[in-house]
């Protein structure tokens, strides 16, 4: 184990896109991981807490922040389905300029806040420098628990992420346990980041909303894909 993390108050909006679109943005060694045929565009808020290497106790203050991202879905040459990151919006700055340096993923320090009003739980987050509102969401969660659909569990049973270092495309694996859903109703939402991620235009409407309380996660080390090298397909 690399490193653990919780994952608080998730928030999954998705919209289908072309698959033929999607696979000019995905790293090298890596394509389009489909449903039916089409794939999927995602935009996730959520809190992390208590980030920590390995064994080792919870990194205090700077291990606990809020993260909006922008991820596409991908498959790689051994047939394992992970997530690619086309931005990650984060409003601690060392995490954030970490993860950049270690393993080239799209992290920006951004301004987020989250916040709930009784059962209606809001997230809206800001980049720095910005004056354009970044992306926001509202939904209405309730307590009842939502049975998990074939597509629900296509877009968050996700066992890694690829991504495109300066060695070439790497695969850093992960294991939580299995999901819980609350039936939830979206009241609002603004898409703007999906425009600077570069996979807009997509349709108004998300195909899926979900919510989720959370998870505990652990990532193992990243392993290079065997033929992914830096510039190539």
């Amino acid at each position: 184990m690399l490193f653990r993390q919780y994952w608080r108050d998730l928030v999954f909006l998705h919209w289908e896109a072309d698959p033929f679109e999607v696979a000019r943005l995905l790293p090298p060694g890596t394509v389009p991981d489909l449903h039916h045929g089409r794939t999927y565009v995602g935009l996730v808020f959520f809190r992390m807490v208590d980030l920590a290497f390995g064994p080792g106790p919870p990194i205090p203050y700077l291990g606990t922040f809020n993260e909006v991202n922008v991820r596409l879905y991908s498959r790689d040459e051994l047939g394992r389905r992970g997530v690619v990151f086309r931005s990650l919006d984060c409003d601690r700055l060392l995490p954030a300029l970490g993860a950049r340096a270690g393993f080239g993923l799209p992290y920006r320090w951004a301004r987020i806040s989250r916040h709930w009003y009784g059962q209606r739980l809001v997230y809206r987050t800001q980049e720095r420098g910005r004056r354009r509102t970044g992306g926001h969401v509202w939904i209405d969660v309730s307590a009842e628990v939502a049975e998990p659909g074939p597509l629900d569990r296509f877009l968050t049973n996700r066992w890694g992420l690829h991504g495109d270092g300066p060695r070439g495309t790497y695969y850093m694996g992960l294991t939580h346990p299995a999901w819980t859903f609350r039936r939830c109703d979206v009241l609002d939402w603004d898409a703007s980041l999906l425009n600077s991620a570069g996979v807009a235009p997509l349709p108004p409407e998300p195909d899926s909303v979900l919510y989720a309380p959370g998870v505990e996660v652990r990532f193992g080390p990243p392993a290079r894909l065997s033929h992914a090298v830096p510039g190539g397909r």
